[in-house]
Parts: structure tokens; C-alpha cells; sequence
């Protein structure tokens, strides 16, 4: 066997990448997680549902600060709101984004512990 029997064409390739709206849609997701106080609130929402209070205490930054965040995060489509009165519960809009935001997490503590990486 040569290894150019293993070599894909570039047409080969192009087919597998996916779409220019699907790789628009990602960055803009991936560029809202590359702030530290957003990446934090979903560090916070993944687990739950919490109102700005709530954040703001536990990220400890001013609260127009926070809720400018919050609507960033949900015209991104990363975060849902639910309304109760006056008070509005942000949470992590679904398993996917959860996911990616743990796996970041985790895949961050590898890298700054030196803990082997898996597959």
C-alpha cells in the first residue's frame, strides 16, 4: 500500500466541511465563551437557573455589567430566560451548549495541572 492510496482530494475534503451559516453560527458561540465573566456565568448556569442577583454576587461584578453579559448570551442563543413577575431566571439553553461548556472547562484543568488528557 502507498501512503497516497490513503490521501484524500480536495473535493473529498470540501465535502466534509460543514456549511458557511453552521461555521458562522459556531464562531459567534465559541467568541461569546472567550470572556472570562460570560465564560463564568456559564460555568454558573450550566448547573441551573439563577436570576442576576444571584450572578452578580457570584461572579462579583457590577450588575449592568452582568445583565449586558446575560442578553449577549441569549441573542447568541447560549442562555434561556424564564420569567417569574419581575424577576427573570437565566439558565443554559440546552445539553449541547452545557457540554461544550464543561468539556472547555475540563480541557483547560488538563492543561494547567498537567493531568494526562483522554479521549
Amino acid at each position: 500500500m502507498y501512503a497516497r492510496d490513503n490521501v484524500a482530494d480536495a473535493g473529498d475534503l470540501q465535502q466534509q466541511l460543514p456549511g458557511g451559516h453552521q461555521v458562522e453560527a459556531a464562531t459567534d458561540m465559541l467568541r461569546m465563551l472567550a470572556d472570562p465573566t460570560r465564560l463564568r456565568l456559564m460555568w454558573l448556569l450550566r448547573d441551573g437557573e439563577y436570576d442576576v442577583t444571584a450572578l452578580v454576587a457570584a461572579v462579583g461584578t457590577a450588575r449592568p455589567a452582568v445583565s449586558q453579559h446575560l442578553g449577549k448570551l441569549r441573542l447568541a442563543g447560549l442562555v434561556g430566560v424564564r420569567r417569574e413577575g419581575r424577576r427573570a431566571f437565566y439558565r443554559v439553553r440546552n445539553g449541547h451548549v452545557r457540554r461544550l461548556v464543561t468539556e472547555v472547562m475540563h480541557a483547560a484543568s488538563h492543561r494547567m495541572t498537567g493531568t494526562p488528557e483522554h479521549d
